[in-house]
């Protein structure tokens, strides 16, 4: 598929490694104040980019348990008193761009709470509303009213609140919260204004609508894939459909288009649980993959850092209890190293292309380069629950490597045999 104008990324975002902050989980306080006391420790872990979870005042008609949905968002302008005011936000910030951080806020385009100050401050139609004139309920979620994107004063609404959060707290983006459901134009026009005022605006959609990257955005979700994973590791599917899930993928977007690779994220974990119980002892694995695979820039939701096995409530506060370092920050650490110091992992069109290596075991093997420039990353993956008698030629990837979990030099031959573990894996740098 031939794209003549891909999106233009941030040098930052090529290599970077996004963290999803939920604020009301994250520390016993539950404040933007006690975040900003966990930035160094992110930072220092390999994390590049804070994807705040949505910082406004939740609505309470309609609330969902006691504190309600953050995606019932009643005052674009202000922020939670949940969580401090805009001057702790503002620390916020300013300690993250201190630390080398960007800071992307969580956007919800599609609606707004059915109290929110738009219902009462601005023109009827600038809701859709049923045969009673009552503001339109949005796919169920009965706490929300959907806004009317027929109507582009909605559109200039929506854009200037996002420029007040770029133009007047130093904002590096949005992720863009259902971005399918209100229209591609909105998007591109919206983007348009934002980068005149920043031009290195970070854009997210939640979607995989080829045209909102084809067009706008920077990146978007990979949920086809988050479901392959989970799949396999379940023994519902076997790795060819991952394989084939990469090459069909490869076609439908264009090759500046960044994807969102995840384990985990807020919805699977309050929803689906946590990725222990998804992956179970897969979970290290995946999270690998998703540091490894083309175009991708991977995601570590709050606790995986500390491999927390917790399904957080949604609506209600429920923070961490004593987390701890271990097995899972160790190996995000490496990961990130990996990831920040070979090029061939970059996302987007800047990474090295994804070259798949036959071997004997398709259906439970992934085999695979990535080089670009001169830079090699040679990945062996057993994405199977059984010990897998491995046979493959490396042909002109042979030769001498380091291995990236260890820094142990080795030495790569022509034909390759021996047993791998269940959801085992090796990494090799060259």
């Amino acid at each position: 598929m031939n794209y003549s104008n891909p999106v233009s990324h941030p040098a930052w975002s090529y290599p970077a490694v996004l963290y999803e902050m939920n604020i009301r989980q994250l520390t016993p306080e539950g404040t933007l104040a006690a975040a900003e006391r966990q930035l160094q420790r992110l930072r220092a872990l390999g994390i590049d980019a804070i994807w705040l979870m949505p910082i406004h005042p939740i609505g309470e008609i309609n609330r969902k348990g006691s504190l309600g949905s953050y995606y019932s968002v009643r005052d674009y302008y202000a922020v939670n008193p949940e969580f401090g005011g805009m001057e702790d936000f503002d620390r916020f910030v300013a300690t993250a761009h201190s630390l080398g951080l960007k800071v992307l806020l969580d956007w919800v385009a599609n609606h707004t709470s059915r109290d929110a100050r738009w219902i009462t401050e601005c023109p009827a139609d600038w809701y859709e509303r049923d045969e009673k004139g009552e503001p339109l309920i949005p796919n169920g979620w009965d706490d929300t009213a959907k806004l009317n994107y027929a109507n582009h004063a909605v559109w200039q609404g929506e854009i200037d609140a996002m420029r007040f959060w770029v133009e007047r707290h130093g904002v590096d983006g949005f992720r863009c919260d259902m971005a399918m459901l209100v229209p591609t134009a909105f998007w591109r026009e919206a983007i348009r204004q934002l980068k005149a005022l920043k031009h290195n605006i970070f854009m997210l959609a939640e979607a995989e609508q080829t045209d909102l990257l084809s067009e706008a955005f920077d990146a978007c979700y990979a949920w086809e894939f988050h479901h392959l994973i989970n799949d396999i590791a379940q023994g519902k599917r076997r790795v060819w459909d991952l394989r084939n899930y990469i090459y069909a993928d490869r076609e439908r977007y264009p090759r500046s288009a960044m994807r969102l690779l995840f384990t985990s994220n807020h919805d699977e974990n309050s929803w689906n649980g946590s990725e222990f119980r998804r992956l179970g002892t897969a979970a290290g694995t995946m999270a690998a993959l998703t540091f490894l695979l083309p175009q991708g820039m991977p995601l570590v939701y709050t606790g995986q850092e500390f491999g927390y096995d917790h399904s957080f409530a949604f609506f209600d506060r429920d923070p961490m209890v004593n987390p701890q370092p271990g097995y899972f920050t160790d190996l995000y650490r490496l990961l990130c190293q990996l990831k920040h110091h070979n090029a061939a992992l970059q996302a987007g069109e800047r990474g090295g292309t994804f070259i798949e290596i036959e071997n004997n075991a398709k259906d439970c093997l992934m085999t695979f380069v990535r080089e670009v420039e001169g830079n090699r990353v040679f990945a062996v993956m057993n994405l199977s629950p059984y010990t897998i008698h491995a046979d493959f030629n490396t042909g002109i990837y042979q030769g001498d490597y380091t291995d990236a979990m260890n820094g142990n030099r080795v030495a790569v031959p022509y034909h390759v045999e021996q047993d791998l573990p269940a959801w085992s894996y090796r990494i090799l740098i060259r």
